[in-house]
């Protein structure tokens, strides 16, 4: 059966003996029985170069060692469920009822199962819940498409456009550009279902960053500024205030330094004072002074602004721990404005915790970054 495998391993800058220390890592966590690391040598090189198939026992482990989808491994979509019965109402209607019974508690447990994936993504990274988001969304869609009324609708909705929106996130940070796209869709349907402008601003803004890592800036501040006016009157302060600094970040990528600092300056004006940082009413935003303190060094390293490395080493001292992916950002940050000043020593300082923590948390997007910002020293 032909694979993705070798790409996959080359986007993530693995060699075989990486990818064969990870699976025996993987295999040790979880008390699974794999073959000896001679054994995997041959199998790897043969799945890469088609004379073997990965069986369903070895794939459940790539999966979350490689954080990617059966899809993005075998380059094939899901298999389409089986054609229902003729005059199959009776399971119709067992499918109807049971989302009928979907209460306000079973819905808050799936928002719960969203924040515990959410938690763990954050410091651990997106590579190891690759099947548990898959089944997680799964069965939110599932309960979506047999709800039939609308109040037992928009709740399911609401917490399926959250749950899209942060797999999307999670599939940009492994690699899976298409997944990611295709999730934000989904989030932004299911938010528009719930009515629910928050979300859809939010995920709206989000699909930007996936046009800007495609080398479409332009594009991308297009479309976070549609995020703004979907997101209209309704939005929570801190959430405008994210747009924002959004804004200020792809204008900077795109070369637009007049239209960065306004944003900028328009995030810090409407940003709540104190230093909580989780929107009670947008759960999956965190920003406060020091979050805004590293997307303004940020942006301003992007402009090549001297100002910049005030504002990222702000951020850092005030950095949360437990935001492991957005620290190695955060290093990523500070090594491009110390090349900005040719303080390479510096810089390959900054580059070395970001890859250590990329590593931690498995992000090709960071490693893709920090091999760009290692070839200017």
């Amino acid at each position: 059966m032909l694979n993705r495998l070798r790409e996959v391993r080359n986007a993530r800058e693995w060699s075989q003996a990486r990818l064969i220390h990870e699976i025996e890592q993987y295999a040790r966590r979880h008390a699974l029985d794999v073959g000896s690391t001679a054994s995997l040598r041959v199998y790897v090189s043969e799945w890469e170069n088609g004379k073997r198939s990965i069986s369903e026992r070895y794939a459940q482990i790539l999966r979350p060692v490689l954080g990617i989808t059966d899809e993005e491994l075998f380059g094939r979509h899901s298999p389409a469920a089986p054609p229902a019965a003729v005059g199959g109402y009776d399971e119709l209607i067992s499918r109807i009822d049971s989302a009928r019974s979907v209460s306000l508690t079973m819905v808050k447990t799936f928002m719960d199962q969203t924040e515990l994936l959410r938690t763990v993504d954050r410091q651990m990274g997106a590579a190891a819940l690759v099947d548990q988001m898959t089944g997680h969304l799964a069965t939110l869609e599932d309960a979506l498409t047999f709800a039939v009324l609308p109040e037992t609708r928009r709740p399911v909705a609401l917490a399926l456009a959250g749950a899209a929106t942060l797999a999307a996130w999670q599939a940009l940070d492994a690699g899976g550009v298409e997944r990611a796209w295709r999730h934000y869709e989904l989030g932004k349907r299911a938010a528009q279902e719930a009515g629910e402008p928050m979300y859809l601003a939010h995920a709206t803004a989000e699909q930007a960053y996936v046009l800007n890592d495609a080398g479409r800036p332009e594009t991308a501040v297009q479309l976070v500024r549609e995020a703004q006016r979907l997101g209209g009157s309704r939005m929570s302060p801190r959430l405008q205030a994210w747009l924002y600094a959004a804004e200020a970040e792809l204008c900077a990528k795109a070369g637009l330094e007049d239209d960065c600092r306004r944003a900028l300056e328009r995030a810090d004006a409407v940003l709540p004072a104190g230093t909580e940082a989780r929107d009670a009413d947008m759960l999956s935003i965190f920003l406060n002074g020091g979050h805004l303190a590293r997307w303004r060094g940020n942006a301003l390293a992007l402009l090549g602004d001297d100002d910049a490395l005030g504002s990222l080493y702000t951020a850092l001292d005030e950095a949360d721990p437990t935001f492991i992916r957005a620290t190695s950002g955060l290093r990523c940050d500070l090594a491009q404005a110390h090349l900005a000043r040719d303080e390479h020593a510096q810089a390959q300082e900054h580059l070395q915790q970001a890859r250590l923590l990329a590593n931690r948390t498995g992000s090709v997007r960071h490693r893709r970054r920090i091999e760009q910002l290692t070839q200017k020293l």
